[in-house]
Order: structure tokens, then C-alpha cells, then sequence
């Protein structure tokens, strides 16, 4: 058996899996029509299911689409340039390349095909992939599949919809959604599952190993592919963990860089480094106080591991108020709307609302004389006037 049909013959074994009913809903937005598209996202965010997905909605015959895992081991004597000329000779119409990042040069190869093939591509990479190549940066339609929003969430445990709602609607008018919400379902119970385990669609595999898997993805991030595309130094990989762990352990961390880079034995420069890999990887979240440029790497306010979950999973009792602020500003990022660290507050949304993020009894007191101000509180079904449910900013995608 040559190594096209050995391709194709694990490519029918993918196809024939079940994939779940639920989609993301990035499924519908990605514009198909485009020859290449890129989908980049965390290890365990679903973009694998979601390629599954789309290839069974495709009136297409196995022999006109091929999936392939670049990093099974087949790949390691080809590339997925020769795999393609080679799948378009016999008729092949699409081919979809998972984990691509797996293979050094990609970018080229795929340059190569959009010039002299004529062949749809989709792929799928790390958060942390970049397209090198200027020519193919413009040609390829890359696409962000995140974390599971609360409304994400909600939806596959009740099986019921709920409408997404814009930053505006949440601010002027969130009584009225929130009380919608309550007709339907208990929010902060829901709310408390999803910090615990519901930012990555594998828990409804089993809830029990949720935590375990969770771990080996981000060990997998940071020892494959973060090694591989920033050419780390494998003896540096401790150090790497070393932070998260620093991260974990502490209150809304707010780095000395100095200090940092002391503790986990690296140089400051080094450190930099390694925050923007970790970032781009999305295992944290840095915020600045400026949107400009480096500064968001070389100066970050205040630094996050990702998400929730990711507390849960490496250490024992986190605080609060870190996962609160955590969930915070992860939502809003993956709404796409920027977050600033606000000297007064917490953070800055837009360049134009200040907002304070704590539990029930949070106050005014810190951000009271400023225009645009909002409290956010965790544990309310229902706010009042300018004080906002945290759980409703879930609903933002």
C-alpha cells in the first residue's frame, strides 16, 4: 500500500466517527468559498470536531477529500506538498491538514499549492501559529476558534438557545436580559459548573478526567508546540512551567519583571520571550495599561493564566478574585474588544468604559467620580442601575 492510500485509508476511519450534534458557532461565519482557510486555536477548543464537521456536510466522496493529522508518524517521510500534488492528480478536491504547525516550512508549501494547485485547503494550528510568508498571509482567510463562551456552555448542557448579545446591550440594558435568562434557567448554578469545567467542549466526554486532560493539553502546548515554533531550548521548558505556577498561586498577579525573571531563572529578555510564546499559545492572558505596539508584551499590568479551568487544574485553592478577573478579561478578548489595566477599577473596554470586577457586595467606592463606570459582580442574578452580573458577560459570543 503506498502512502496516499494508507493516507486515505485513516482519513475514511475520521470521517466515519460521530461527531457531537452541537456546533461552535464559527462553523457558520468562516467563509468557505476561500481556497486556503486556517483555523488556530487552543489544544482541546474543538477544531478538530469542527473539521470533522464541515467535511461531512460536504457532497463531496472520500476520494475527493482527505484528512490527515500531520503528525502522524506517515508524515515524517513527505510533505504536505507532495501529499497534495499528488491527492489533486487522482481528483481530489479537498484536503484538510490538522495540526499543520507539525511540519517546519508549511507556509511554503502552502504558498506553493495556491500558486499551481487546483485544490481547497483548510488547516488547523496552534494559537501560536503564524503565516511568515507576506504573499500567503494575504491569501489565507485564518480564523480564532476560543474557549467556550457561558452561553456556549448553557447551551450544550440545557439544549436550549440563548441569543448572543453586543457589549452595548449588556451595559444599557442588562436587567432586561438578565431577567430573560432567569426564565429559562438558574444562571450562577450554571455559572459555577462552567468555572470548573466547561471552557473546553472535551468535558462532555467525561467530567471525571476533564482536569486530566486539560493538563496533558497544556503540557502538550508548551512541550510541542510552543518548543517548535519558537525554537525554545527543551532545558528551559521547567522554567516555562515555572511561571504558571507563580501565576496560580497568586492574587491578580501584577509582575515585576525583574523579579520574575529571577525567580524562574531567566534573564528579563528571555522572559519576554517566553510570556508573548505562552500567550500566543493561549495559556495566559497579559494585560497592559497601553494598547500600543510591544508594550502589551513588555509591560504587561497584570498577567492571567487563560482561563478558570486552567486554575483548577494547576493548583488546589486559587483566589477568587483571580478567576473572576481571568474570566473577565478572557471573555472580552475573545469578543474582540480591547481590555486595558484602568489605574481606577480594574480595566478599560474600548478606550471608554472603566469597569470594577468583584463579588456580590463589590461597591463604587474606587471608580465612583468616573464617567462610563461599571461595577461587575459576581453572585447576582439581577443587577441594578450600573452594576452588572459577571455571568452576563458570557453572553457576549
Amino acid at each position: 500500500m503506498d502512502l496516499l492510500e494508507s493516507l486515505k485509508e485513516y482519513s475514511s476511519l475520521f470521517l466515519a466517527k460521530k461527531t457531537p450534534q452541537y456546533e461552535r458557532d464559527l462553523l457558520d461565519k468562516i467563509n468557505f468559498k476561500n481556497r486556503i482557510i486556517g483555523i488556530v486555536g487552543a489544544k482541546g477548543v474543538g477544531k478538530t470536531t469542527l473539521l470533522l464537521q464541515y467535511m461531512k456536510k460536504q457532497n463531496l466522496s472520500n476520494d475527493e477529500m482527505l484528512y490527515i493529522s500531520v503528525d502522524h508518524p506517515l508524515m515524517s517521510s513527505t510533505t504536505i506538498l507532495e501529499i497534495t500534488k499528488e491527492f489533486a492528480s487522482y481528483g481530489g478536491k479537498l484536503l484538510v491538514l490538522d495540526e499543520i504547525h507539525n511540519q517546519e516550512n508549511f507556509a511554503v508549501d502552502l504558498k506553493t499549492i495556491w500558486d499551481f494547485l487546483e485544490i481547497n485547503v483548510i488547516f488547523s494550528g496552534s494559537s501560536a501559529l503564524h503565516l511568515d510568508n507576506a504573499d500567503l498571509s494575504r491569501r489565507v482567510l485564518k480564523y480564532t476558534l476560543p474557549t467556550l463562551s457561558f452561553r456556549e456552555f448553557i447551551q450544550m448542557q440545557t439544549k436550549q438557545h440563548f441569543a448572543k448579545l453586543s457589549l452595548e446591550e449588556i451595559l444599557s440594558n442588562h436587567s432586561e436580559h438578565s431577567q430573560a435568562i432567569l426564565s429559562k434557567i438558574k444562571p450562577l448554578k450554571h455559572f459555577k459548573d462552567y468555572f470548573n469545567f466547561g471552557f473546553y467542549p472535551f468535558y462532555l466526554e467525561d467530567k471525571d478526567t476533564m482536569s486530566m486532560k486539560l493538563a496533558e493539553a497544556i503540557n502538550k502546548t508548551i512541550d510541542i508546540d510552543l518548543l517548535k515554533i519558537y525554537n525554545i531550548d527543551p532545558k528551559k521548558l521547567r522554567n516555562i512551567k515555572k511561571i504558571l505556577t507563580l501565576l496560580c498561586s497568586s492574587v491578580p498577579y501584577k509582575p515585576n519583571i525583574t523579579t520574575l525573571a529571577a525567580s524562574v531563572e531567566v534573564d528579563p529578555k528571555t522572559l519576554y520571550v517566553y510570556l508573548d510564546a505562552l500567550q500566543k499559545g493561549r495559556i495566559i492572558r497579559m494585560v497592559s495599561a497601553t494598547s500600543r505596539g510591544e508594550a502589551i508584551i513588555k509591560k504587561p499590568e497584570k498577567i492571567y493564566l487563560d482561563n478558570p479551568n486552567m486554575f483548577k487544574v494547576l493548583c488546589q485553592t486559587p483566589d477568587i478574585g483571580t478567576l473572576r478577573e481571568s474570566f473577565f478579561s478572557g471573555i472580552v478578548c475573545n469578543a474582540e474588544h480591547s481590555i486595558k489595566a484602568s489605574k481606577k477599577g480594574d480595566f478599560i473596554i474600548d478606550d471608554k468604559y472603566t469597569v470594577e470586577v468583584g463579588g456580590d457586595g463589590k461597591s463604587f467606592k474606587q471608580i465612583k467620580d468616573m464617567d462610563n463606570s461599571f461595577v461587575v459582580a459576581d453572585n447576582i442574578e439581577v443587577g441594578s442601575g450600573n452594576k452588572i452580573p459577571l455571568y452576563l458577560f458570557g453572553f457576549l459570543y
